[in-house]
């Protein structure tokens, strides 16, 4: 699944893992979509955001 990545937040979606390619400050996600997965979990510690990219960071 290619994600665009937008320059505004995505209003109803909270991120707080700043190291995501998508994070914006003021914990926003600005992917367009996100995917959340496994399919049959039964609970949120089953669940992960497959959306995830590593944010690039240049010392």
């Amino acid at each position: 699944m290619a994600i665009h990545k937008m320059d505004k937040p995505n209003e109803g979606i909270k991120c707080v893992v700043n190291t995501c390619e998508y994070y914006m400050n003021g914990d926003h996600c600005a992917a367009q979509q996100i995917e959340v997965a496994p399919r049959n979990a039964s609970n949120s510690d089953q669940t992960d955001c497959t959306t995830f990219t590593k944010k690039n960071t240049f010392s």
